[in-house]
């Protein structure tokens, strides 16, 4: 193994975790890691919570200290950019003409922000949202507050962003396609509980519409015209309307693609030797028999993790329960489960709504396929394990607060 080299395309959370991992479990061959920013590898999901609030700095988002790279032989390679690879002859070409060749190769390529053609979005004062240089840049136009913001896409992102800039004081309106937020991910009821609490904090709604366009002035970003005529004032307008995994490589060296890099349950492609980790990744799910591409940052760990022992030859699957929180305002949620097994299900809720503190299960067949914990602390683990159980549950004592989780599970 020695004489083994990885080379890992993509300097993200799976990409630095696969290199990790490698060196955890004794690889002793050459890695190289290939990030596209100039920027030591980090995680994002403080991105649009801790850091853009300014309770954490950009160093406390770092996967791993920067000298941990140097220190563990792996060579980094920041503001790189692969032009292509070539699986026969297992070589990656980077945009400067340099080849380098693999016995293993990870692609951990992630995801970029899905545009959508708006005039007048390239106006100052119009952006997506991805990066960490993002997240810095916008905390620097939002902290003083007193600017008037319009958020397009109420998703996760969009609704954390929307939380952050009325956090500080700004004029905020969200623009969603969808009668009511989040309801495409978690339905009405819930969806409802969240634009609840974004309205009782000053966030205006306007759903379902979309931006018509842009006006500026001078360069500048000044109003956002909507699909139903109204003209909205706007100093920052944010595009958070989802993402696109990158692909482009792996198209262009013949290997599989299907909403992502197809690959099996121990994140292997088309390819020889060529496996793919994180938001790019559309994995088989031994749980489901289905593929599945998440966008959340624990996958994008234990995609790192499966995918290192599986290029050392070990029998690695990602099998976990899929898992991600958002922060928003005073509320701290938490998801376990599988959204596509949970669509169109109504949830039950285990607790109050009005009072905020409750567990929303999904059954199907009789069984938990998700769970969604609302300022509630320490209960993922049983609502996790009694995803994976897959037994029929007592629903009477799965919707009693009084009865621990613990106590559905099998002996």
């Amino acid at each position: 193994m020695a004489n083994e080299n990885a080379v890992i395309v993509g300097g993200g959370l799976a990409g630095a975790t696969a290199a990790k991992t490698l060196r955890a479990e004794g690889y002793g061959g050459a890695i190289t890691l290939v990030g596209a920013e100039n920027r030591t590898p980090y995680i994002r999901p403080p991105l649009s919570k801790e850091l853009l609030l300014g309770k954490t700095d950009a160093d406390s988002a770092l996967v791993v200290p920067m000298d941990w790279y140097g220190g563990n032989d792996v060579e980094l390679l920041l503001d790189s950019h692969v032009s292509r690879i070539n699986p026969d002859g297992h070589e990656v070409t980077l945009a400067t003409g340099q080849n380098l060749p693999y016995s293993k190769l990870l692609l951990a390529t992630g995801a970029r922000p899905r545009t959508i053609p708006l005039p007048g979005s390239d106006l100052d004062g119009v952006m997506t949202f991805r990066t960490l240089d993002d997240s810095l840049q916008l905390q620097s136009l939002l902290h003083n507050g007193g600017r008037r913001v319009v958020m397009i896409g109420s998703g996760w992102i969009g609704m954390e962003l929307a939380a952050a800039a009325r956090t500080y004081g700004n004029d905020v309106t969200l623009l969603g396609l969808e009668d009511i937020p989040l309801s495409a991910a978690i339905g009405p009821e819930l969806g409802r509980y969240f634009q609840r609490l974004h309205e009782d904090q000053g966030v205006r709604f306007r759903l379902p519409a979309s931006a018509a366009r842009i006006e500026g002035r001078d360069g500048k970003a000044t109003a956002v015209h909507t699909s139903t005529g109204e003209i909205l004032p706007a100093d920052i307008v944010i595009i958070a309307v989802g993402v696109l995994p990158n692909t482009a490589l792996a198209e262009a060296g013949g290997i599989e693609v299907r909403n992502g890099i197809l690959v099996d349950a121990g994140l292997k492609s088309s390819a020889p030797d060529v496996l793919a980790a994180g938001d790019v990744a559309n994995a088989l799910h031994p749980f489901t028999g289905e593929h599945h591409r998440s966008e959340h940052w624990a996958n994008a760990i234990n995609g790192g993790k499966v995918a290192a022992k599986s290029m050392m030859g070990q029998d690695a699957r990602l099998d976990v329960v899929p898992y991600f929180y958002t922060d928003q305002f005073t509320l701290s949620m938490e998801y376990s489960g599988f959204p596509s097994l949970a669509s169109g299900i109504p949830p039950m809720i285990r607790g109050s709504l009005d009072a905020g503190n409750f567990i929303a299960f999904w059954l199907k067949e009789g069984k938990v396929v998700a769970g969604m914990s609302v300022n509630q602390s320490r209960v993922q683990k049983p609502i996790k394990a009694l995803i994976s159980k897959r037994v029929p549950v007592d629903v009477l004592k799965l919707m009693d607060p009084e009865v621990p989780l613990d106590d559905l599970l099998p002996g």
